[in-house]
């Protein structure tokens, strides 16, 4: 049985193909036409996805959307009708996505296939549903508590669940205007990050601020009841595009989040590129905070609902890797499975696998334990590029290479490592990454000024053998897809200081050898050479989505100050680097 699961006409379109409950290719649409955070119809990833399960569209039995204008129709109306100005952008807005709605036409004009001859059984999953489904039942677990936040989809920004068997039981949802997705963006916007996606970023500003301003936050966002509730007067009316707005070319727009109230509260609005004052890191260190506590606050409440030690969560604000590593210490959940596309990409899997188990009744046996989901390239196809792109290089065997690669990062130099199958989700994690030595101090800003090109507070993330990980941090849950902030233990901190950010923390992925052999050895290597078993990890890119094919891998190293290429069993060593 083949079901192709989507996300579209929605920020980070994506598909998803699941086989028989397996998810055997999945991808996002900005991997293959590197426009990023693509909010159109992903038409390349729906082609790739046929393509890997070596199907034509009509194999496929079921089609399944992360998206239904449908859900929660009447508290839309009520909202509506309480904002009579807005009644007519609401009445377009669902006239256009009724349009949009069309999956025959849409996968019939893709595929350039009659959408009449095309068989299929279609259906619409609710957005956070859809969330909740795609960790739920990625996870090993036959019964969970299942959590869903983010900005908004289909009018919720926040929804609990008892996940048991096939079933996933809805407890209870937030409605917008509520949204802590959208109290982030909000701050985040106001300090200067106006392009969606720009959170993570300020979540990794906020260690340099102080409490200045956290009794003034704590005012914006209230949770009482197990709940929150904003004061909408900090905010801009909620538009009919519900803060968000997909362009004709899939561009995403974020509409402002924040009101005059704000501007009279903390002065003028941060222009994006200005400066980054004091101010603007007390707010963004007031604005995690308060995240934090209404978090923690709503997983109480869901605890004492669904009293069990597991959660599976998902949603925009699952990305938040620090609250992600606090909930341990902080809530009675023990164990948390989060799966690597968090995002909204990750409702491509999250319909397909929830039509599967909880529509069709079949049974649960799929565990997803690795992200390596999307598309490889043979060892002629890389050589092919290589020669094209007139660039010297030689063939290893695998454990030369691995030698070859750890001396190199010994000795400081900057490693592309490209290889096997692409990873799921917005994280490098090993197969699509950059590496380098952890513990050079000067070593964070080399990679900004030679190849990244952020912002100079932004960390980067440790790989660790996981083995170690108790000996080198101050947990020990895993995690494998790079989505938990933890303490570097004291005595660490100068072996791993480039990877060891303002507050003595990693965000940190923990490799096993079943996961990622490849990855696994090439640490495990560095380790022999240098005690050390972990390795400073970014993504392969250069303010673009991370790269896919060895072409965007050599041109990437290429352009970049980048010493040395690992690209399959291949080596490039640029002339001035000493092999």
């Amino acid at each position: 049985m083949l079901i192709l699961g989507l996300n579209m006409f929605h920020a980070d379109a994506s598909a998803a193909i699941v086989q028989d409950g397996e998810v055997v290719f999945a991808i996002a649409e900005e991997r293959l036409n590197r426009h990023k955070h693509f909010g159109g119809f992903p038409a390349l990833a729906v082609k790739a996805c046929l393509d890997a399960a070596g199907a034509r569209i009509s194999d496929v039995n079921h089609v399944a959307v992360g998206q239904d204008s449908d859900a929660n129709l009447a508290k839309k109306v009520q909202y509506a009708l309480a904002n009579p100005s807005k009644i007519l952008n609401f009445i377009r807005l669902r006239q256009r996505k009724q349009a949009m709605r069309d999956v025959r036409l849409l996968l019939g004009k893709a595929l350039e296939v009659e959408p009449s001859q095309l068989r299929f059984l279609e259906h619409h999953l609710e957005h956070h549903i859809a969330h909740i489904a795609s960790a739920y039942y990625c996870s090993p677990w036959e019964k969970a508590a299942g959590f869903s936040y983010d900005g908004s989809g289909d009018f919720v920004s926040t929804m609990m669940a008892r996940c048991e068997g096939n079933d996933i039981e809805v407890l209870d949802r937030v409605f917008l205007p509520h949204s802590l997705g959208s109290f982030y963006t909000m701050i985040c916007e106001f300090i200067g990050y106006t392009k969606y996606g720009d959170e993570g970023k300020v979540m990794g500003l906020a260690p340099y601020g102080k409490d200045t301003y956290c009794s003034e936050i704590t005012k914006i966002v209230a949770a009482r009841n197990g709940g929150f509730q904003l004061d909408l007067s900090y905010f801009k009316p909620l538009g009919s595009n519900q803060g968000m707005q997909v362009l004709p070319d899939g561009t995403v727009r974020l509409a402002r989040h924040f009101s005059e109230r704000i501007e009279k509260l903390f002065g003028e609005p941060r222009r994006p590129h200005a400066e980054i004052t004091q101010r603007d890191m007390d707010l963004a260190f007031a604005l995690q905070h308060r995240f934090e506590e209404v978090f923690f606050h709503l997983l109480d409440r869901l605890h004492q609902t669904v009293p069990c030690d597991d959660l599976a969560m998902a949603g925009g604000c699952a990305l938040n890797s620090v609250a992600n590593g606090k909930l341990f210490d902080c809530t009675p959940f023990r164990r948390t499975y989060i799966q690597p596309a968090a995002g909204d990409e990750g409702l491509a899997i999250g319909a397909a696998l929830h039509t599967y188990h909880s529509v069709l009744k079949q049974p649960r046996r799929h565990e997803l334990k690795n992200s390596y989901l999307g598309p490889e390239f043979s060892e002629s196809r890389i050589e092919s590029a290589l020669k094209s792109a007139g660039v010297e290089h030689r063939k290893l065997e695998r454990e030369p290479l691995l030698s070859a690669v750890a001396d190199q990062i010994a000795a400081g130099n900057v490693i592309g490592w490209f290889q096997g199958r692409m990873e799921w989700g917005p994280r490098a994690l090993g197969n699509r990454s950059i590496v380098a030595h952890p513990g050079l101090p000067n070593m964070k800003d080399v990679l900004n000024a030679r190849i990244k090109h952020r912002e100079w507070f932004r960390p980067f993330a440790p790989s660790i053998l996981t083995d170690y990980q108790h000996e080198y941090f101050e947990h020990d849950h895993p995690s494998p897809f790079m989505l938990h902030v933890y303490k570097i233990r004291p005595e660490k901190r100068k072996e791993l200081c480039a990877v060891n950010h303002v507050d003595d923390t990693g965000r940190l992925q923990t490799v096993t050898r079943e996961e990622n052999p490849m990855y696994y050895d090439l640490i495990a290597a560095f380790h022999r050479k240098t005690g050390i078993p972990v390795l400073l990890n970014t993504s392969f890119n250069e303010n673009e989505p991370i790269v896919c094919t060895p072409e965007e891998a050599i041109d990437c190293f290429q352009r970049t100050r980048m010493d040395v290429l690992a690209i399959g069993l291949f080596l490039v060593v640029k002339p001035q680097v000493q092999s």
